[in-house]
């Protein structure tokens, strides 16, 4: 990871972590970089957040400045921008969202031409501009500068192409949708409306604050009520930005990331698309999802937790499916990014199709327990490194076979190691990670269990 920019763009409070002059400031050298032989062509698409309107006005002010055009999608998801980007020509693609942080932060997502997270590299050299290297890019001037262009139309031509996946009509299916409160707010609606659902919506009436404020894909607590209360089929929760999406099945229980892969692979599997019989997660996916997929003899490979990553190894071995539990889920046929209303029309697809309720497709999964402890640690690697800590997590492994599964992995963010385990009961789970973070204690490593 970068100094601004992680694994989902560069992303900070707002106003103090992400202001409006870094925004500007990637406009500037976005439109330089990209217009260096040509008159560049760049679009913006922004959520809800208060803040999203600041950043959308700095990105336009430095794109053109710098000579090239922006094109504004307005409110509007991270895959509409991944989908717009790569279908109209553009050089690159900018999403202004923080996906399902508070409003209070905010982010800036950045995309080639081909809709996929752009290339490291280019982003280094974009924190370099950032940091005073060059000091400073030519300045447009005359005729040379850049036009902001209203693209509303972008939007529409989206909900047009997710119209067109599916084959089957949802006429005679209920459904619930919880927008948020964020991008998905309209596009959602309008999407299953266009099928012939009878759609229902919650928390879709943003007022720039209120963005992921006890609803959407994490917090699923008011949807579930809603679809008991008002006896819907199911219901799916976004986030902020519309990438993920949970499920709420017919009787209001969730329907997580892990089950959504299962139904999709083992339907697209039946289906004869499923070429490399190979579902990508991460390496957080519930031991249950690997069960029930060695069960129905599909494959699966496992990735560091990101969904870049998931991105990255499917486009390197051509698998059509991936994701994480979160709601991220890829399919590669269709989107090069998580895109959370694909993953809605296809499990709509998936029922309507199998004339089965959502709550017997997901009880081919089986969650195991999971316990979670994030450990603050003096060195990282070095407690990675540590021959006892390596011998603990061994004999858990070994333990527990075929039972369940220890992981532990180094944050991203934080000077914490995350210690997991996943075992038939809590109480094997909690003995598992306790005698690994023991082991870190006796070597010397340990400074707090957060």
């Amino acid at each position: 990871m970068g100094k601004y920019f992680g694994t989902d763009g560069f992303r900070g409070k707002a106003g103090a972590d992400l202001t409006a002059m870094h925004a500007f400031q990637t406009g500037r050298f976005l439109g330089w970089y990209y217009g260096r032989e040509k008159k560049a062509r760049i679009v913006i698409g922004k959520d809800t957040r208060r803040s999203s309107y600041m950043y959308e006005s700095a990105l336009a002010a430095g794109i053109t400045a710098s000579g090239a055009d922006a094109y504004l999608l307005h409110v509007t998801t991270t895959p509409c921008v991944s989908y717009i980007t790569r279908t109209e020509g553009f050089d690159c693609g900018i999403m202004i969202s923080a996906s399902h942080n508070p409003f209070y932060d905010n982010g800036i997502k950045l995309m080639n031409a081909e809709g996929e997270k752009m290339d490291d590299a280019l982003q280094a050299q974009l924190e370099q501009y950032i940091d005073g290297q060059p000091a400073e890019l030519p300045w447009a001037v005359g005729d040379e500068i850049g036009c902001t262009v209203d693209f509303y139309s972008g939007r529409n031509r989206y909900i047009g192409y997710l119209a067109s996946l599916a084959t089957h009509s949802f006429e005679k299916k209920k459904v619930g949708l919880d927008c948020a409160n964020g991008s998905a707010w309209m596009i959602g609606r309008a999407v299953f409306d266009a099928l012939g659902a009878k759609t229902s919506v919650i928390h879709a009436e943003p007022n720039g604050v209120n963005i992921n404020l006890n609803c959407g894909s994490t917090h699923l607590e008011s949807l579930k009520q809603f679809v008991v209360d008002n006896k819907l089929d199911v219901g799916f929760a976004f986030d902020g930005d519309a990438d993920r999406c949970l499920a709420v099945d017919e009787n209001g229980q969730e329907v997580n990331g892990d089950k959504i892969m299962y139904i999709c692979a083992k339907y697209l599997r039946q289906t004869g698309n499923l070429p490399t019989n190979t579902v990508v997660t991460t390496v957080m996916s519930n031991f249950g999802l690997y069960k029930a997929l060695d069960r129905e003899g599909i494959a699966y490979e496992k990735t560091a937790v990101g969904d870049r990553y998931v991105y990255e190894n499917m486009k390197a071995n051509d698998h059509m499916i991936g994701g994480e539990q979160s709601g991220h889920i890829i399919f590669r046929k269709y989107a090069h990014t998580g895109d959370g209303l694909i993953t809605a029309v296809m499990l709509m697809q998936i029922m309507t199709e199998t004339n089965l309720p959502l709550s017997l497709l997901a009880s081919g999964v089986s969650m195991y327990p999971q316990v979670l402890k994030n450990v603050r640690v003096d060195d990282k690697d070095g407690t990675l490194a540590d021959p006892a800590v390596q011998a603990a997590v061994d004999e858990c492994t070994a333990r527990l076979g075929d039972n369940g599964r220890v992981l532990l992995r180094k944050s991203g963010t934080e000077p914490v190691l995350r210690v997991m385990a996943e075992a038939g009961t809590l109480d094997d789970c909690r003995a598992n990670v306790d005698a690994i973070i023991a082991a870190m204690e006796r070597s010397g490593h340990l400074i707090e269990v957060k």
